[in-house]
C-alpha cells in the first residue's frame, strides 16, 4: 500500500479509506461481521476510516469503536456531524451548541479521547461559518481533533472558510470530502482545484456511483443490486444517460482486462487532487473484490478514453440524492422577484 498526506497536516494514509455507512441496520446488522471486515481492511494496509454519527443512528460509530478497541493509535479515524440525529431541531446543524454535544457523544460511541479528523457532513447555511470554526478550533485545542474538514463544500463556500479561518486566526479546514466517479465528474472543475490551491485533502465518496459503476447495473437488464430497489434511488439507476455511459465501460475495462470496479475506483484515485477514495462495503466478499485491484494503476490511454466517455468536469444524468443542494436551488423563492416586483418591472 503506497501511502499519501493527507492535504498539508502531514498525516499519512492510505488512497482506499474504509467507509463503515454500511456498518449497522441501513447496511450490515452483524457487529461481528462488520468487525471482521474492518480488521481485514487493517491487514490489507488500509489505515483509514471513516464514519458519521448519523450511520445507522450512531451504531456505526459502535462498530467501528469496539472493532478498534486494540489498535486505536494504528488508524487515522475520522466522523462527521451535522446531520439530524433526533427530532430535536438543535440535534443537527454546524452551530458551537450542536458540534460540541455531536462530538463527544461520538467520541463515547468510537471509545476513543480523540477523534483525527472531524467532519461537517453538509454545509449549514444556518449557521455563520465563523460560529463553526471557533467551535471546531476549540475542540481541537481541547484535543479532541486532530484535524478539521467539510464536506459536499461548494468551492465559494470552500475559499469564504479559509479566508475567514485567516482572519480571525481560527483553525482551517484541512480536508474536503465530495463525491466523485466517473459518472460524477463535476467537481473537477473547480472544487479540486480550489482544495488542491489552499493545501487541503480530498477523500472522496461514492467511487462506485452508489453501485451503479460494479457492473451488476446493466441497460435492459434487471439487477439485484439493493440500493436499485430504494425508491430514492430510483431516478439515478434508470437514467438512461448513464446507463448508456455503463456499457461504453463495461466495454472498455473488458478490454483493458479489468473489472468495472477496479476501473472505477483506480479513475478516482489517479487524480492528483485525490488523496482517498472512500470504499463501503456491506459484506466481506465485497471488501475482497475491491482489495483485489488496489495495486492498479491506469494507462493514460485508459484515462484518454474515459474523458472521451465522460468529458472531464462533466456530470452525467440525475443529481445524487445524496449530494448537497445549495439554498438557491432548493428554494424556488430564492430565484424569483416577488410577484408585484415582477409585474411592476
Amino acid at each position: 500500500m503506497q501511502y499519501r498526506t493527507l492535504g498539508r497536516t502531514g498525516i499519512k494514509v492510505s488512497p482506499y479509506a474504509l467507509g463503515a455507512m454500511m456498518f449497522g441496520p441501513f447496511g450490515n446488522p452483524d457487529h461481528e461481521d462488520a468487525t471482521k471486515i474492518i480488521h481485514r481492511a487493517l491487514d490489507a494496509g488500509i489505515n483509514f476510516i471513516d464514519t458519521a454519527d448519523a450511520y445507522s443512528g450512531g451504531e456505526s460509530e459502535e462498530i467501528v469503536g469496539k472493532a478498534l478497541k486494540r489498535c486505536r493509535d494504528d488508524v487515522v479515524l475520522a466522523t462527521k456531524a451535522r446531520l439530524p440525529m433526533g427530532d430535536d431541531p438543535n440535534r443537527q446543524g454546524a452551530s458551537r451548541r450542536w458540534l460540541v454535544r455531536a462530538l463527544d457523544d461520538s467520541l463515547r460511541r468510537l471509545d476513543t479521547d480523540h477523534v483525527d479528523l472531524f467532519q461537517i457532513h453538509r454545509p449549514d447555511p444556518d449557521t455563520d461559518i465563523e460560529e463553526t470554526l471557533s467551535a471546531l478550533t476549540d475542540l481541537v485545542r481541547a484535543g479532541k481533533v486532530r484535524a478539521i474538514g467539510s464536506s459536499a463544500m461548494p468551492p465559494s463556500e470552500i475559499v469564504e472558510a479559509q479566508w475567514v479561518a485567516e482572519r480571525r486566526g481560527l483553525q482551517r479546514f484541512r480536508t474536503e470530502q465530495p463525491s466523485y466517479s466517473i459518472l460524477a465528474r463535476g467537481i473537477e472543475t473547480e472544487v479540486l482545484p480550489v482544495a488542491e490551491r489552499y493545501g487541503m485533502g480530498a477523500l472522496v465518496w461514492s467511487p462506485l456511483a452508489k453501485g451503479m459503476l460494479t457492473g451488476r447495473v446493466r441497460k435492459g437488464q434487471q439487477t439485484d443490486l439493493r440500493r436499485a430497489a430504494m425508491p430514492a434511488f430510483a431516478d439515478q439507476f434508470g437514467d438512461e444517460r448513464r446507463l448508456d455511459v455503463i456499457e461504453r465501460l463495461i466495454s472498455l475495462a473488458d478490454e483493458a482486462g479489468v473489472k468495472l470496479t477496479h476501473l472505477a475506483i483506480a479513475f478516482a484515485i489517479a487524480h492528483p487532487g485525490v488523496t482517498s477514495a472512500i470504499v463501503g462495503p456491506r459484506t466481506m466478499d465485497h471488501l475482497d473484490d475491491l482489495l483485489a485491484g488496489v495495486d492498479l494503476t491506469l494507462s493514460d490511454e485508459v484515462l484518454d478514453k474515459i474523458d472521451e466517455i465522460v468529458p472531464p468536469g462533466t456530470d452525467i444524468g440525475t443529481r445524487d440524492v445524496a449530494a448537497y443542494v445549495p439554498p438557491a436551488l432548493a428554494s424556488p423563492s430564492l430565484r424569483r422577484r416577488p410577484v408585484d416586483e415582477r409585474a411592476a418591472a
